[in-house]
């Protein structure tokens, strides 16, 4: 098994992102009522930002997996919880395919590995929709410690933490 990782290409993994983005599963995600057209847009517009970044997360070739970044000084998100120097946002959408399906944890210790470390973060900060029991249970899973429940303009999210070596 082979990972890799590669930065999102907006226009190129449209296809991909529309799949992912409107399936059902991905109502947390806030764009299953998109047009494929504002999905390129948006992911264009935050490839742009210099305190944004997505990324792909591939399985022999396979994607498996959404990941973006963002800085809490920079970020409205960070506004709404205590920050720390070295805190790092992360959003993240596990596609539901055969090739992640048991491979969560190595999919996040890779992303991790190759994208937060490297940028020396020392906390990840995630902020999922606070009814999304499948996706803070995962985190839960991971180590995550859960921290305020806030309410934010698109939603009521769960903050929680993940403390780095």
């Amino acid at each position: 098994m082979t990972l890799t990782i590669r930065d999102l290409k907006p226009s190129a993994d449209i296809d991909l992102l529309d799949g992912w983005l409107h399936d059902d599963r991905a109502r947390f995600w806030g764009m299953v009522e998109k047009p494929r057209e504002e999905i390129e847009e948006i992911y264009t517009w935050l490839q742009e930002q210099p305190h944004l970044a997505a990324y792909i997360v591939e399985i022999d070739g396979e994607p498996v997996a959404l990941f973006q970044t963002w800085d809490p000084e920079i970020d409205e998100l960070g506004a709404f919880y205590e920050r720390r120097p070295g805190d790092i946002g992360v959003h993240l959408f596990l596609a539901d395919t055969p090739a992640r399906q048991g491979r969560t944890e190595t999919v996040l210790d890779f992303f991790i590995e190759e994208v937060i470390v490297k940028v020396g973060a020392r906390r990840i900060v995630v902020e999922p929709d606070a009814t999304n029991e499948a996706s803070l249970a995962r985190l839960d899973d991971y180590g995550f410690k859960r921290g305020p429940v806030v309410e934010l303009p698109h939603k009521v999210a769960q903050y929680a933490f993940l403390d780095l070596p």
